[in-house]
């Protein structure tokens, strides 16, 4: 009986083993292939953010809960930012070689690392938050920039990811919605804040240490970018905005998408508004080693993720729906220079790659 029970044991282990490996290999695959979407982490997470490092490394961040948070199994969909959010007050970095083996480093920093925080008392620490959390690289230093607006900042740390962060100026850097750091080619670094109608730019001083100028306001030449979610590439000497938006333009109905302008002119004027991609709301383009396009994304709606059959016709005005697992997705984008210089940007995968029928805006995709 014994020897029965054991080699049924071995059995299923090796057939899970055999499993995980095949599995594993589609997702490298599928990234070499580089034509549909990727499912490359499980793990409640809102707004992976993806950077590849100089020493060759992935590293991935993003609105998470707590280290060892036992709602993050009860919970699975948990998809408020209210009291009863899942989400947690750390940093809380993974790192990959390849986008497919992650390796948890753990969390070094939190918002009760910010002085901003260290001077109040009776703090419930159960309702702080981190959000959206971006880690860039600046010539041997590394940055770091987060929101809500009442702990937003800039820190740095010297080389080491894991070492000591040091907030700069913390006053300076407070009160700002969804910053996003951009580096362009002089070396000049600006932080881009806001939403809605107020999306701004603003340079930032050589040493980190507050602002160089003043702010400015940024937009499409036709409508409002979105309301949350902006970030900023350089392409073929465009400058490229992305920001966010639900696809009715009502909070929290249709699909959570990702759109873009482009100007000569860091300041503007920008471009028309023009759609990127379904369901990559708040999502970050990034290249990966071998120069390809990837943009993240994720799970955010209220209901559990709809299958993907039928969906590039499927009305979703109803409620916010996505297909997107919850974890942390890829998906492939094209990014090519016009002949008259402008740039284009769309996702790949066919699911992604339209707007559904609950798109309130119209557009021209005659280029």
């Amino acid at each position: 009986m014994k020897k029965t029970l054991l080699f049924a044991a071995s059995l299923l282990l090796l057939t899970l083993t055999t499993n995980c490996q095949s599995d594993r290999q589609k997702l490298l695959d599928g990234i070499k292939s580089h034509s549909s979407a990727q499912h490359i982490k499980d793990g409640w997470i809102r707004d992976p953010f993806i950077v590849l490092a100089p020493d060759g490394y992935y590293y991935l961040t993003g609105t998470t809960p707590l280290e060892n948070e036992e709602r993050e199994k009860t919970d699975k969909y948990n998809n408020g930012l209210h009291e009863t959010s899942i989400v947690g007050n750390q940093l809380r970095i993974w790192k990959s070689d390849n986008l497919v083996d992650w390796t948890y480093l753990g969390s070094p920093y939190s918002t009760k690392d910010n002085p901003v925080m260290q001077n109040k008392k009776d703090v419930d620490w159960t309702q702080q938050r981190l959000w959206a959390p971006e880690l860039h690289w600046a010539d041997g230093k590394w940055l770091l920039t987060h929101c809500p607006r009442p702990v937003s900042t800039l820190a740095v740390a010297d080389g080491d990811l894991m070492g000591k962060w040091v907030v700069m100026t913390p006053k300076a850097f407070i009160g700002k919605h969804d910053p996003s750091l951009f580096k362009d080619d002089d070396g000049q670094w600006y932080m881009l804040s806001g939403g809605g109608e107020k999306y701004f730019i603003q340079p930032i001083a050589k040493d980190f240490s507050n602002y160089s100028d003043s702010a400015v306001r940024i937009a499409p030449s036709d409508r409002r970018l979105g309301h949350e979610g902006g970030t900023m590439l350089k392409i073929g000497g465009k400058y490229v905005y992305f920001g966010t938006a639900w696809s009715t333009d009502e909070g929290r109905k249709g699909s959570y998408n990702l759109y873009y302008c482009t100007s000569d002119n860091i300041y503007g004027p920008y471009s028309e508004r023009r759609f990127m991609g379904r369901f990559l709301g708040h999502g970050t383009p990034f290249q990966d080693k071998n120069g390809k396009w990837w943009c993240t994304a994720f799970y955010n709606a209220n209901v559990p993720p709809l299958s993907r059959e039928g969906i590039q016709t499927r009305d979703l005005k109803e409620d916010a729906q996505t297909i997107n697992q919850m974890g942390t997705t890829i998906v492939p984008i094209e990014v090519r220079t016009l002949e008259d210089g402008d740039v284009f940007v769309r996702a790949i995968d066919p699911d992604y790659r339209n707007p559904g029928p609950d798109e309130i805006e119209q557009f021209d995709f005659a280029k």
